[in-house]
Formats: C-alpha cells, sequence, structure tokens
C-alpha cells in the first residue's frame, strides 16, 4: 500500500537568509555565536536560525525591528552583555589599513583618553577573528551623525565647532594627520542627546521602530564631538624630516592639491582643507548666523596648501572669533539657509521660549559637556 503524499501545507517552509541579508550581513550572521562569547549580543536579526517577524503577516519589512538592514557592512551594533551597553563593532582588514587599529589604541591608553582636548573616538576593546588572521574588530561607542538634529543657535554650533577644532589640534600635536577628517567622520555621543537612544540602521527611529527617536536640544544637554575612522591616518616622526604622503582620496573628493599632482605632500594642510570644507558646507551654507567665521573658512579651504593655516593658527583665531561673541549673540537663532517663511514665525516664537527657559535654570549659552 503506498504511503500518501504529504499535504502542502504540512511541509516547512524552507528560509534562505540571503533572501533577506546582504553578504555583509551573512558574515555577522555567522559570527554572532562567537562574539556572545566575547561578551557581545547581535540583534535578532543577525542571530543564526532568525526567522523575520514579517513573514506570515501583513506587515512589509520595514515595519519591523528585524526588517531594518545595514548599507553599512563593516560596522554593526551590539550589546554589551556585561552592562547592557550599546557598542559598535567595526571590521578592519589589517592589510588594507595597517595603521587604523595602532592609531585607534594610540589614541585610547590611559594617559591620552584622560586629556579633554582628545576627540577621538574610544576604542573599549580589539577582537581577533578566529578564522581571519587579517581581521579585526574595533568595539567602541555607539555615536550619531553630528550634524543632526539641526543646530537651534549660534552657540551650539560654535561649541561644535570649537570641539572638532580642537580634537584636529590635539591629533596634528601628536603628529597624527587624520587625511579624510569630514563630514562623515566626525560623530557625537548620542548619551545624553537621545535618552532612549535610536536605531543603529535607521538613525531617526527609536530603538524598537515605535515612533521617531526622541531627542532634546544641544543647550539643554550638552555633548562631545568625535573624529572617528582612522583608516588613512599616518603617524609622522618629525625627526626624519618633513611630513610626506601619497594623496589619497577619502569621502570629500574636491582637495585642490589632488587635483594638482598625485607626487607625495604635505598631509597637514589637507586635513586643514578637510576640515574647513566641512564648516563651510555644514555651517556656512546650511545656516544664516555663522558670517563671522567665513573669513577663517576661506583661508582654510584656499587652493595652495602653503596658503592656509596650521590647526593652531586656527584654534588661535576661532578662539578671537568666539570671545568676540556676546553672550545674547550666542544664545541667537540659526535660521536655516531653506527655511520655509511658514515655519519661521513658528520657530521664532518657540526659540523665544526655549531661550527664556534656559536663562532662567542657568543653561549656560555655549554648552560645553
Amino acid at each position: 500500500m503506498s504511503t500518501p503524499a504529504p499535504d502542502a501545507t504540512d511541509v516547512p517552509v524552507q528560509f534562505d537568509p540571503h533572501e533577506y541579508l546582504s553578504s555583509d550581513e551573512i558574515w555577522w550572521q555567522d559570527h554572532q555565536v562567537w562574539l556572545e562569547q566575547c561578551g557581545y549580543m547581535l540583534r535578532p536579526r543577525y542571530r543564526p536560525g532568525w526567522i523575520p517577524s514579517w513573514r506570515g503577516t501583513s506587515r512589509t519589512q520595514y515595519m519591523c525591528e528585524d526588517g531594518q538592514d545595514t548599507n553599512r557592512g563593516h560596522v554593526l551594533d551590539a550589546t554589551r552583555i556585561e552592562d547592557g551597553a550599546i557598542v559598535v563593532l567595526k571590521k578592519i582588514m589589517s592589510s588594507r589599513h595597517p595603521y587604523e587599529v595602532e592609531i585607534s589604541q594610540f589614541f585610547s591608553t590611559d594617559l591620552l583618553s584622560k586629556d579633554p582636548k582628545n576627540h577621538c573616538v574610544p576604542i573599549y576593546e580589539v577582537l581577533n577573528v578566529p578564522d581571519n588572521d587579517d581581521l579585526k574588530l574595533l568595539v567602541m561607542p555607539l555615536l550619531h551623525a553630528f550634524y543632526t538634529p539641526r543646530f537651534l543657535s549660534v552657540g551650539e554650533a560654535v561649541e561644535c565647532c570649537r570641539q572638532i577644532i580642537e580634537g584636529l589640534q590635539f591629533m596634528h600635536a601628536h603628529h597624527v594627520a587624520h587625511r579624510d577628517c569630514g563630514k562623515l567622520n566626525i560623530m557625537m555621543d548620542p548619551t545624553r542627546l537621545f535618552p532612549k537612544l535610536f536605531h543603529f540602521a535607521s538613525p531617526w527611529l527609536s530603538r524598537d521602530i515605535s515612533g521617531n527617536a526622541k531627542h532634546y536640544t544641544r543647550t539643554a544637554y550638552p555633548t562631545k564631538y568625535y573624529h572617528i575612522d582612522f583608516g588613512l591616518s599616518r603617524k609622522f616622526d618629525p625627526a626624519k624630516g618633513p611630513p610626506r604622503a601619497w594623496p589619497i582620496r577619502g569621502a570629500d573628493k574636491t582637495v585642490p592639491e589632488f587635483e594638482k599632482s598625485g607626487d607625495p605632500c604635505d598631509p597637514f594642510p589637507t586635513d586643514i582643507y578637510y576640515l574647513g570644507n566641512t564648516l563651510r558646507t555644514v555651517f556656512l551654507q546650511e545656516y544664516r548666523g555663522l558670517e563671522f567665521m567665513k573669513p577663517l573658512v576661506d583661508d582654510m579651504v584656499q587652493d595652495e596648501p602653503s596658503k592656509r593655516p596650521t590647526i593652531d593658527d586656527v584654534a588661535v583665531r576661532f578662539d578671537l572669533l568666539l570671545e568676540s561673541l556676546s553672550l545674547w549673540r550666542l544664545r541667537t537663532r540659526l535660521r536655516p539657509q531653506d527655511e520655509h517663511w511658514i515655519l519661521r514665525p513658528f520657530r521664532i516664537c518657540s526659540h523665544v521660549f526655549r531661550t527664556l527657559y534656559y536663562i532662567l535654570t542657568f543653561r549656560p549659552a555655549l554648552p560645553r559637556p
């Protein structure tokens, strides 16, 4: 007697993770057990045996927490099991970026990490990937893009500028050229600004993606800004003569000297250009009210590297600008260049009442953490 064929509904549906996960995401899933043994738990999407929560429901992928994919396959968030802190893991291929781990750890040594002028991202730990001798994982704090949410006052903007100038000055004082210190490689500590943090793959959403990520203002909860990503950075020995490095294009493709020659050049003036162009694009081109910074920024982005100020000169000139600003000027509302006229009166009223509250509660106009 023949065995009847099983009903189609009785056959388990096979799930292929490649249907939803990129090759980079598959790598994280394949290493989840090892990372858990190291003390770091990945989100459900990256655990072996994961089944999408929206399968068989009327929900779409992006309505679910485990449906948030990431387009940055070399970095991922994790929960530190020991204390529940959210950290970021970054894959480093040593053969491609041979100095990144060394320079990152250099700025995280006990002596340098305690210096308030150090704005290099802290490194908690370096993990050696067991099945690939060329790969290492940097364990860092969770950070957020520094330019969002928007700056609301002159004081908030200039404090951010002061910190990132101070951070680059600290690096240059230790003979390290960042070589890619543009908009994408400057971030901020979100722990005070975002009381419940945010979703790593969708930073505008809460961690459970139930709504927008709640945030305070930078004046109410001052934050610290950081330089990140030392993949192109180099440390130079001043005893060996003037620093020289082959041009390498970072995220900012507008460096004038790279258009003129491919010969080795001094990377420190290039850092000044990167930082000046960041101040120009993030602040001067986005807001009204920061025009006093324009002469300094114009000098920083000159085509001829030798005509640009050093970072020490930039810091001195910026401090002089800062000293010239009154408290009322620091509390002045920053108006976005593209602000719609309908929104303007509402934002002005909000700013007036918010500023009055800050004055009454003794919130400083220059929000230093």
